[in-house]
């Protein structure tokens, strides 16, 4: 029941009608005014990609044509400061409520508890919901009542939650409009004319929109589910879900996805169908692992640009923009490596064995910062999504507290015939090798002279020859591993030994400049206040923000970096780059 004046549903990353808490709670509270507001700048570093803004402009029009549909439209403003802009629509439309759903990444920590106090000074009431995740990442913690770093501990504990996740709510079936008849749109630009043309390409593979998602899972769960588990490391065919866009942008929740695969695993389970059991275990890892990675972003809000991990900030990365040129335009000699870069420009979107195949390769093989290759996915995949891109590339760089250390490598080569047994995934996106016998597809560089003549192939002229060979990028990486540890005893003997007493750590992070041909400005720091206190007396519907300066991993009374690389040696789990 109404208790006078409109409400404000402001809408972000949840572009939806069904399952969306802010929306459902302010159709109940009477009238509502359905705002978005589009305001880049404010990301930084990180504003949208070209895929990732002409998702956001297709997924906007759906939202607004269902929401008219309903009764009411969708309020569009261009801004550079999200917060004052919300505050003058709620000035335009006399509206006595604003209501949205959480987010986790740093900038919105930071943005939504300013909204908070911005509005509430103003006398606006404000509300915000859990509409991203199974359970907030407090409610996730370990008898002690302490967050969990380690991934394996954290999804045991979901899975053996004392209670379920919420239900999804059902759309409303009408909505009544506030007066909004002093607040016009403004028209949103989300894509370039040079930008158009590459555009149109995708919306032959993908239609955004919250109720072509729940089509997209209702396909999955009726189709490749079930083989999923024999299927999903096969690179050259449509074997994942492909809901990670519809998961990011907010157009599907992911407990209807969690709610909708149980409902799946108890009818096989009942019919002792064993491979769709294990198929649905491995799918809800893929949900669990989105969770953790806001979790982790949550209590550790800096996982997008620095190690977890102390001592990686002491690896010696090759700061190589040649390679990284070489990396991008898929050019580095290794087929199933160029494969997958020039299918992620032209499309948006890579396989994650793919994902983890060429992210592999950039850490380790050509040792570029980790943080470049993180910031092109970003700019470039569908589902960009800087929680799970950040938890993705740091277990690639070995500093997740449960991941893969930072040793070995894979070749690319092996690698290959693993996720590309025929090479059709290579013939796909390298035209110039189409007609290499599968026997040489992944290493063309030792066929012999006669096999690349007669497949057209001149290596170093129409296909380039390897970046580096596998065998000195070893040794390259042995070399700045051995100089990594020696830096990383060397500054802890420093500080033990009390000689930077009073100066700080002098090894402090220092982020390395991403590449000019990236074209990227960096925004003035945010301003962070430090709200350290896990508020005790917390209504239920409010999100805490942690203290933006504090984690729970270890600073000054952390474990040295060796008892760390001597620790969780055996027990170390699965957590590949995301992607559904």
């Amino acid at each position: 029941m109404s208790s006078g004046g409109s409400t404000i549903v402001w809408f972000r990353r949840d572009l939806r009608l069904e399952d969306n808490p802010a929306l459902a709670a302010g159709v109940r509270a009477g009238a509502v005014i359905a705002v978005f507001i589009w305001a880049p700048e404010e990301e930084g570093y990180y504003c949208p990609g070209r895929v990732s803004r002409w998702w956001i402009k297709q997924s906007l029009a759906h939202l607004d044509s269902s929401l008219k549909k309903l009764g009411t439209s969708l309020i569009t403003k261009r801004s550079t400061d999200s917060v004052s802009s919300l505050l003058d629509v709620v000035k335009s439309t006399g509206a006595t409520r604003v209501f949205f759903n959480h987010l986790y990444d740093p900038i919105s920590l930071v943005r939504d508890n300013r909204a908070k106090e911005t509005l509430s000074a103003e006398g606006v009431s404000v509300r915000s919901f859990n509409a991203d995740l199974l359970y907030e990442p407090w409610e996730v913690v370990d008898d002690q009542g302490c967050p969990f770093n380690t991934f394996s501990d954290f999804w045991e504990r979901c899975l053996n939650m004392p209670y379920d996740p919420e239900a999804p709510i059902l759309p409303p079936k009408r909505i009544i409009s506030g007066d909004a008849s002093r607040c016009s749109s403004d028209n949103l630009v989300f894509e370039s004319e040079s930008e158009k043309g590459s555009n149109a390409l995708l919306a032959r593979a993908w239609s955004p929109g919250w109720s072509n998602a729940d089509k997209a899972l209702t396909t999955f769960i009726n189709g490749p589910l079930i083989e999923y588990s024999k299927n999903r490391k096969k690179a050259d065919s449509a074997t994942t879900s492909f809901l990670s866009p519809c998961l990011h942008f907010g157009e599907v929740s992911v407990r209807k996805v969690f709610h909708r695969i149980r409902t799946k695993q108890t009818l096989w389970a009942n019919e002792g169908n064993k491979a769709g059991e294990e198929s649905v275990n491995l799918f809800l890892k893929s949900i669990g692992l989105r969770e953790f990675s806001r979790y982790m972003s949550f209590y550790h809000p800096y996982t997008h640009e620095r190690p977890l991990l102390g001592h990686l900030k002491y690896f010696p990365w090759l700061v190589d923009e040649g390679y990284f040129k070489a990396w991008r335009q898929g050019r580095t000699g290794y087929p199933l490596v160029d494969a997958g870069m020039r299918e992620l420009w032209a499309t948006g979107w890579l396989h994650d064995r793919i994902r983890v195949v060429v992210s592999s390769f950039s850490v380790k093989v050509l040792q570029l910062p980790w943080t470049w290759g993180m910031k092109y996915f970003w700019d470039t995949l569908l589902d960009a999504d800087l929680e799970s891109d950040a938890l993705g590339w740091q277990f690639i760089t070995g500093t997740l507290p449960d991941g893969c250390e930072f040793l070995g490598i894979d070749n690319p080569q092996f690698e290959g015939y693993k996720f590309d047994p025929n090479g059709e995934y290579v013939r796909r996106w390298l035209p110039e090798l189409a007609r290499l016998p599968t026997e040489w597809i992944h290493h063309p560089w030792d066929a012999p002279e006669s096999v690349l003549q007669a497949a057209g192939i001149e290596l170093g002229s129409n296909y380039p020859l390897p970046i580096v060979e596998i065998d000195a990028a070893k040794e390259r990486l042995e070399e700045a591993l051995s100089q990594m540890w020696q830096l990383e005893a060397a500054a802890r003997a420093t500080i033990e030994n009390g000689l930077e007493e009073g100066h700080g750590d002098s090894t402090e992070f220092v982020p390395i400049a991403f590449p000019q041909a990236m074209q990227m400005e960096m925004e003035p720091e945010v301003p962070v206040r430090n709200n350290s206190t896990m508020i005790a007396n917390r209504r239920y519907e409010d999100q805490i923000v942690p203290s933006m300066s504090s984690s729970f991993f270890r600073n000054e009374d952390e474990e040295s970096s060796v008892e760390i690389r001597n620790s969780v040696v055996d027990s170390r789990a699965e957590v590949p780059i995301i992607s559904m």
